[in-house]
């Protein structure tokens, strides 16, 4: 328990030991899940919960903290990290009602049957007074479910940003104390979870630029007292501008692939074009999530499988469609034994990304010198892309 305005305090949890999340996302540096008490001097308000598995780290600071009552309870959204210990807190405080949107209504009543009459419903812009204490409401759908929103502490110039500007960071600093280490992280979030939702994004931030803000709280990681460090980050990660950059995600069986990819990383780099390489059978997903926010192009390498694409090659694409990076172009290198179609299968596995398909390099059996001249052919294509939209020379 932390204090961070007068009579606004940090009462979550840090998991320092969780590594996965949603079963899907690594979590390298843990994590935290973020709750916030505000006490006016009439009414008191908890802003969100904390993952079930921290409920007694949650109860222990607002005991710690003198909660004796509990008025209402914010829920910005419904994912269980943040709302999945809402029934216990209903239990202790059964005078509280939940406040929320519509839609994350109905989410809560299907996920934890919280009963329709517990929760008191907010519009855009809803005010709700506390006592020298007022929250203001937000919306702000798509970061990253629909039903998302944010609250505004007027007096105290705090937006509760909820998963909006998060990080996955465990660490015992209740603001950001290594800048690096945070915008790394938050990088890693927004690519993992917010990347595919750019567009809406975007209209979100020209809400928060509305507001004056001197403290952003999200509901994982640090919070931020220089709110431009991660207002600006954000701006960038959803601009259009793309880098003169090239992510090569490849697997090999047999070396062929493993050759080709080689050498396509030394003609990229010979032409001065950045190349982040991803060997698929030892690839930290969230760091080819990272890679994939600013690249202009996106290569996919794979040996063929049986008449088609190398799994890891097929789940890197899967990844990379699901995420929807900005990037401009994509092709596909690899090689094949006797027949298939794992350039089709690629490329229609990343049917999602706006990208122009520059025609892929593929061998059959090992790469012969023609070969490789095809892919030194390549990486004059990929400049001459990077040329026509201003990110190379």
């Amino acid at each position: 328990m932390k204090q961070i305005r007068p009579n606004v305090y940090s009462v979550g949890a840090i998991d320092w030991d969780r590594r996965l999340f949603d079963e899907l996302i690594p979590l390298p540096e843990g994590t935290t899940y973020n709750a916030y008490v505000v006490k006016g001097s009439e009414k008191v308000a908890l802003l969100d919960t904390v993952d079930p598995t921290k409920s007694e780290t949650l109860m222990g600071n607002l005991v710690s903290l003198g909660i004796d009552r509990i008025d209402y309870v914010v829920a910005h959204h419904a994912e269980q990290d943040h709302s999945g210990t809402i029934p216990e807190i209903l239990m202790l405080y059964p005078g509280a009602k939940v406040v929320t949107n519509a839609k994350c209504r109905a989410m809560l009543i299907d996920l934890l049957h919280i009963e329709a009459d517990q929760f008191l419903v907010v519009e855009e812009n809803a005010t709700l007074p506390l006592g020298g204490k007022t929250l203001r409401f937000i919306y702000t759908p798509w970061v990253h479910w629909p039903e998302t929103m944010c609250t505004y502490l007027e007096e105290d110039k705090v937006l509760f940003s909820c998963d909006f500007f998060g990080a996955h960071l465990a660490e015992s600093s209740l603001f950001v104390a290594d800048e690096p280490l945070v915008y790394e992280a938050a990088k890693r979030y927004y690519a993992e979870i917010m990347m595919p939702f750019r567009p809406t994004i975007r209209k979100n931030l020209d809400k928060v630029d509305a507001l004056d803000i001197e403290i952003i709280a999200p509901s994982h990681g640090p919070i931020y007292d220089n709110p431009r460090f991660i207002v600006d980050a954000y701006k960038d990660w959803v601009g259009d501008d793309v880098k003169n950059e090239v992510v090569l995600a490849y697997v090999s069986m047999h070396e062929s692939t493993q050759k080709m990819a080689e050498h396509l990383i030394d003609a990229l780099i010979d032409r001065g074009i950045v190349v982040r390489p991803f060997n698929l059978t030892h690839t930290d997903l969230g760091k080819l999530a990272i890679a994939l926010v600013d690249a202009a192009t996106v290569v996919l390498g794979s040996p063929t499988v049986l008449t088609g694409a190398h799994p890891k090659a097929a789940y890197a694409a899967l990844v990379a469609n699901a995420l929807r990076p900005k990037t401009r172009f994509a092709s596909i290198i690899g090689s094949f034994g006797w027949a298939g179609k794992m350039t089709e299968q690629l490329a229609g596995l990343i049917s999602n990304l706006k990208v122009e398909l520059i025609p892929p390099v593929v061998a059959k059996g090992h790469p012969s010198d023609e070969d490789f001249l095809a892919l030194d052919k390549l990486a004059d294509e990929i400049l001459s892309r990077h040329k026509a939209i201003g990110i190379a020379r």
